[in-house]
């Protein structure tokens, strides 16, 4: 077996630093899918600041993550040397490097070699670049050959994924750029809260309206974006499908529809029509709740403008029947002749800061790099020559996410599991399950830049760097391809995931190439999508930092790039879009006698995700403690209920106490509770893990609870 050594991360070779350790450099927020433009300022003492950049997402905006991001790098809570267990429960220790790796790659040796290699799993992460999502899914194919890798983006994007891939024939999360949105004269937004989860964007929606530009907003809560929307729909959650088709109802009635454009670019309309045609406003009503007077006010909003967009966010998508209901607005759109065209379309505001282009590259457990189908020969073919292998030695499609973790259980599939950028203890469904069966694995790796809740089940923890302290790429929710720059090296001690991938290869002996720096990692990634439908092939780190960008699909060196896609055809093989006929159906859990309210889940300004990284900067943390529960006062006075009172939520999966606040902006029948908090406040205890059967997406967003005042 060939061993490397590693000497201590600041002196081995790495992406180079500028000129000046303490030169400013140009790089990109660690946080959301926007990944706003930013400048990191050091001060004598190599602490950095951050600095607003005017970059075409952010146009020199930021949000106080943003602002706080350079924190992070100075954390007293970083890890810094590797942690292992010499027993099963025991207390960590610290390591060496090459201790550990050995470790990690002896006992997953030993899982395979006893259960084969399917029974070890890979899980990873929408946060990880272009490249490192790229060699971890070469990784898990090639060095470990097994089938089971995916990663957190499936709690994301994939039900939009899905919907925009079946009508589309491409999924893109935008497939025009963001600063199109000012330019559309309607705007509906269903399920997504951007003036709390990437509050730079707003900027566009600002100018939209100074133009005289309407905005729809679709949520069961009057948050933040809704309270700036010409028209608010306050639906019942899990019924946006039967709003979107009622949307459409009215709009085919109406003659708001753009049958020339049916006509001529599109395929299957006549069989939405008839389904559309059994859901009559007063009809809808009854199920989303949302007045029948506003339902046709928003058919008309959006027929009548001369360029409008329909967007979609995790409300409708988190949700069992999540690619219906993304289908059903998608429908909306071809409809009314808003897709195809400048300044209209259907699109999806992504959420983490690289879910578009980590699943692009091979870290979803479908797909190969390029976003090509692995189970297709001729995509397997194509990247089995890239890499130098016979297509025949590729395993087929593997485990979704959710289905991944249920397989880690006692008697499950999965023995031993390897997790890079995720903290699936608090993100993922049903987390009490997910904690109790990642406890008893036969092994547990995770590499991280804290201790995070995860993290603290593992038997082996490698300390990771961090954003800032390597190069690589990342895909924003508008497909450009952006660069974030090194401005220090990682703590002594600190590998990047990279070299773990490249390191932990060769101790298992494979003999495929995991090149650790990362602009050749760029290229090989670019080598291996070329001909996909996500092309980075003609995209380069010198061609990103001179443009602001590049857009995908950029398949030559001398291509600009695809900032608008379907102005002529749509990515389909007769280049027409595609209706899908669509039934609402039931959420999978609804509210009864013994779990009377509905519950939703989403994210709140100043945290971000499982909160990992937030939790962790003091200003967030001070500014948003804990978790709470947002509930109507005349809900709460029923049940005895006062402002900062503990609630008590109990739903079939677990049970919380969290602080109530009471709020007039949110249903009587719903309650709301933010999901970055682990332990005791985690709003992943109560979700439920019914999967949508296309894109295997969870039911974050609707199960039904009980609540009840608890003792202090």
């Amino acid at each position: 077996m060939t061993v490397q050594s590693f000497a201590p991360a600041d002196t081995r070779e790495a992406d180079p630093l500028p000129a000046s350790g303490l030169a400013p450099v140009d790089t990109h927020c660690p946080y959301c899918a926007l990944q706003c433009g930013m400048t990191l300022v050091p001060d004598a003492e190599g602490r950095f600041s951050v600095a607003a950049r005017d970059f075409p997402t952010n146009r020199g905006g930021l949000c106080r993550k943003g602002w706080t991001a350079a924190s992070l790098l100075a954390s007293p809570e970083r890890l810094t040397a590797p942690l292992v267990r010499d027993r099963k429960g025991g207390a960590f220790r610290e390591a060496g490097w090459d201790e550990a790796l050995d470790r990690v790659a002896s006992r997953l040796s030993e899982v395979r070699a006893r259960h084969g290699a399917d029974a070890v799993g890979v899980f990873g992460g929408g946060g990880l670049t272009n490249e490192k999502a790229y060699l971890l899914g070469k990784f898990a194919r090639l060095a470990l050959g097994t089938a089971n890798i995916d990663y957190n983006g499936r709690y994301c994007m994939s039900s939009a994924a899905a919907a925009g891939g079946r009508a589309y024939g491409l999924d893109r999360g935008l497939p025009f750029p963001i600063a199109d949105i000012a330019g559309a004269e309607a705007v509906l937004i269903a399920g997504s809260n951007p003036a709390e989860t990437m509050p730079p964007l707003m900027q566009y929606f600002d100018e939209q309206r100074a133009r005289g530009g309407r905005l729809v907003v679709v949520d069961p809560r009057r948050s933040a974006t809704a309270k700036l929307a010409t028209l608010h729909l306050q639906t019942t959650p899990g019924s946006d499908g039967a709003l979107a088709t009622g949307l459409l109802h009215v709009a085919i009635r109406d003659r708001l529809i753009d049958a020339d454009f049916i006509a001529e670019r599109t395929s299957g309309f006549e069989a939405v029509r008839r389904i559309a045609a059994q859901h009559w406003p007063d009809r809808v009503e009854r199920v989303t709740g949302v007045p029948e007077r506003q339902i046709v006010e928003a058919a008309h909003i959006l027929g009548e403008a001369a360029t409008a967009m329909v967007l979609t966010g995790r409300g409708p998508e988190q949700q069992s029947q999540g690619v219906d209901n993304v289908s059903a607005f998608i429908n909306l759109a071809l409809a009314l002749g808003k897709a195809g065209r400048p300044f209209c379309g259907w699109g999806t505001l992504t959420g983490q800061g690289n879910g578009q282009g980590g699943r692009e590259h091979g870290q979803k457990a479908d797909q190969l790099p390029g976003y090509r189908r692995i189970a297709d020969p001729a995509h397997r073919a194509a990247v089995a020559a890239v890499w130098g292998v016979d297509p025949d030695a590729l395993p087929g499609p593997g485990l979704s996410a959710d289905e991944l973790l249920d397989a880690t259980a006692p008697g499950g599939s999965v023995k031993a599991l390897m997790v890079l950028a995720s903290n699936v203890v608090v993100s993922a469904p049903s987390a009490g399950r997910v904690k109790a069966n990642l406890a008893g694995l036969d092994f547990l790796v995770v590499s991280d830049i804290f201790l995070s809740e995860t993290a603290a089940l593992a038997d082996v923890v490698l300390p990771t760097a961090q954003w800032a302290e390597e190069e690589g790429t990342m895909t924003n929710l508008e497909g450009r391809v952006i660069r974030r720059r090194r401005a220090v090296a990682p703590p002594a001690g600190v590998m990047t995931d990279a070299e773990v991938i490249e390191a932990l290869a060769a101790r298992l002996g494979s003999s495929a190439a995991f090149p650790a720096r990362a602009e050749p990692g760029f290229e090989e990634l670019g080598r291996a999508s070329r001909g996909g439908v996500a092309d980075y092939s003609g995209i380069s780190y010198a061609r990103i930092v001179a443009e602001d960008g590049v857009f995908w699909p950029c398949p030559e060196p001398d291509h600009p790039g695809t900032p608008r896609l379907f102005l002529d055809r749509f990515a389909t093989p007769d280049g027409r879009a595609r209706f899908h006929a669509v039934e609402h159906r039931p959420s999978a859990e609804e509210p009864d006698a013994d779990y009377p309210y509905w519950l939703t889940t989403g994210r709140v300004l100043a945290q971000y995700q499982s909160g990992s990284q937030t939790r962790r900067v003091p200003e967030l943390a001070s500014a948003e403690p804990g978790a709470y529960v947002e509930i109507h006062p005349q809900t709460a006075r029923g049940l005895g209920l006062a402002e900062g009172d503990l609630a008590r939520l109990t739903t079939r999966r677990g049970t919380i106490a969290v602080k109530a606040r009471l709020v007039p902006t949110i249903r009587l029948d719903t309650l709301f509770v933010p999901f970055h908090w682990g332990d005791g406040q985690s709003a992943n205890v109560l979700t439920n893990a019914a999967l949508d059967p296309t894109s295997r997406m969870p039911e974050f967003k609707v199960c039904a609870v009980r609540v009840e005042r608890a003792a202090a």
